[in-house]
């Protein structure tokens, strides 16, 4: 598909201004201003990302509730529940909590609802649950904003609520707890948004010992890259500080995972989590039960740690089998119907496996670019998960038709819903009749956000090592982009494993290898002599050799 290329514009008076501040090669000043980082102050502090940088727990609102009633709890020896979602956030929350508790001598149980029996969230029968096993405080982590008649029930039951969570609070309202850890209320002010439940359960930690222990951060920073939240401010500082953490754990459940991922030894960046660790704590929730995962993250014992970690293993394995099965069955759908003419793809099936909804979304809107909704029906309900494209805000959309959904919620790029088998076909007409009024031609065109356009002559080992000072990247902090027009093709692309090409290009002075991953459609087009542009990141090859400088191809068109 053609994509946009969006190249922004240079700054050169904000470029010298941070470049000569803070002594950096005026190329990364650029990269700076390019995301919003415009103050000096500012600029330092991302650079620097060291634990300075943490704001005070306290400014949190409640924070000081919180921490009082563990305090309580420490004092009479109270039991404490902590209940925690399936998701990587959710366990890495779990475990994080668990631990700062036990430090304080406190006894603490852990729930976590399974993803098909239960739902997400706090429900009704965990109110008897608590009072069943002798649970005096119950504290929800990355869940329970928008529980009120779950906390209501839970009150009666005798038992005290806490609630840590970084979700949007319903209509700005919030439940009856003792104490609500959640920066989106209205009333908080606290100036980092964007904590992950994990970063929350972090200063929580943090607000409890009195700071966060070293040999935690390898739990928050897996957490907060698996959530997707943007790595700028505390969320920057717990990656960056998280990242060799996790290459010299010393818990028992990492290293098993990282033996049996195969990454052990590595030098561990944002990608390992994102596409390798994640997806392996977050099989065990898709698949059965997350519990499975809680468990790797708090075992003592390496060798029960590695059968679990095999366990979490052969969940993933599963569900990339499932995984792979329903995306076929769903691009076969879109082929052979009407949906790709749709604005808005919406697809759904007798039996699709829930655990597997939001990946397959999200691979459709890879393919086709279009906001994409993936519904699997049973017994006349159907579950669904949404994933959107830049410019169309899924829960304003989901608002818009909601007279058709029995219920719904999620954020602008991201939701799920419940519809009647019965609505779905309203439902489908409903939300491309609001697509229509709210989108432009141009919204269902992928765009590619370009850094900069830079000659080749710039790049060397160590402008590679520059471009690497601005990691971790990720969401909030991307790779950095950049292009070169009107190149030679030296070499016709070789067609490598997984659909990956290779050849060489020239700008007339200089001549650098190229790879281009999964971009086998591209083959025929690259033959010596054609005049191309490319988009790309730099990256070093050092396979078998001494290191040089590689482009890492995002994108291929021939120049004009």
């Amino acid at each position: 598909m053609n994509k946009r290329w969006l190249i922004k514009s240079p700054n050169p008076k904000l470029q010298k201004l941070l470049s000569n501040a803070l002594e950096i090669h005026p190329i990364i000043a650029q990269l700076l201003v390019n995301r919003d980082i415009t103050d000096i102050e500012q600029a330092r502090q991302f650079i620097n990302a060291n634990e300075s940088g943490l704001h005070d727990p306290f400014l949190l609102k409640d924070m000081d509730k919180a921490v009082a009633r563990i305090k309580q709890a420490q004092k009479n020896g109270e039991s404490i529940l902590i209940f925690g979602d399936y998701d990587v956030d959710g366990v890495t929350s779990s475990a994080l909590l668990q631990r700062t508790l036990k430090r304080l001598g406190l006894k603490a149980i852990n729930y976590i609802p399974h993803r098909m029996d239960e739902g997400y969230g706090l429900n009704h029968a965990i109110a008897e649950f608590a009072k069943e096993n002798g649970i005096h405080l119950l504290i929800t982590v990355d869940c329970g904003i928008t529980a009120f008649s779950e906390v209501e029930a839970i009150n009666a039951a005798g038992i005290d609520v806490i609630i840590v969570d970084h979700h949007e609070p319903e209509g700005g309202k919030i439940p009856q707890a003792v104490a609500v850890i959640d920066p989106k209320r209205p009333d908080c002010s606290y100036s980092f948004k964007h904590l992950a439940a994990v970063g929350l359960v972090a200063k929580f930690t943090q607000a409890l010992l009195g700071q966060i222990p070293e040999d935690e951060f390898d739990l928050i920073a897996i957490g907060t890259v698996a959530d997707v939240v943007p790595l700028r401010g505390e969320n920057r500082i717990f990656v960056k500080k998280g990242l060799p953490v996790i290459e010299q754990t010393r818990k028992a459940g990492l290293m098993a995972l990282l033996d049996v991922a195969k990454v052990r030894g590595k030098k561990i960046k944002p990608f390992y989590i994102g596409f390798i660790l994640g997806p392996r704590l977050n099989a065990a929730g898709r698949m059965d039960s997350a519990t499975t995962a809680l468990q790797l993250l708090l075992a003592d014992n390496y060798t029960d740690a590695f059968a679990l970690a095999q366990s979490l293993e052969g969940h993933n394995l599963s569900r990339q089998k499932m995984q792979g099965e329903v995306v076929q069955e769903a691009f076969d759908m879109i082929e052979s119907g009407t949906a790709k003419d749709d604005q808005i793809i919406v697809l759904h099936k007798e039996g699709w496996h829930k655990g597997v909804l939001g990946i397959v979304a999200s691979k459709i809107v890879e393919k086709y670019y279009r906001p994409t909704i993936v519904i699997s029906v049973k017994d006349g309900l159907g579950i669904g998960s949404a994933r959107s494209v830049d410019g169309f805000h899924l829960v304003d959309a989901l608002t818009n038709c909601s007279s058709s959904l029995e219920t719904y919620g999620g954020h602008k790029r991201a939701a799920g819903l419940k519809v009647r088998h019965e609505n779905i076909d309203v439902f489908r007409q409903a939300i491309n009749d609001f697509a229509r009024e709210a989108m432009t031609s141009g919204d269902l065109t992928p765009t590619l956000d370009i850094d900069c356009e830079v000659p080749f002559k710039a790049f060397n080992l160590d402008f590679v090592d520059l471009i690497d000072s601005l990691e971790p990247h990720g969401e909030g902090n991307p790779s950095p982009l950049l292009c070169t027009r009107n190149l030679t093709v030296k070499s016709a692309a070789t067609l490598m494993g997984k659909g990956t090409i290779k050849f060489w290009v020239t700008d007339g002075d200089c001549s650098f290898s190229a790879v281009g991953f999964g971009m086998s459609e591209y083959q025929p087009l690259i033959k010596p002599g054609k005049k191309i542009d490319l988009a790309y990141s730099l990256m070093v090859d050092d396979w078998n050799k001494a290191p040089v400088v590689q482009l890492k191809l995002k994108d291929i068109r021939m120049a004009e």
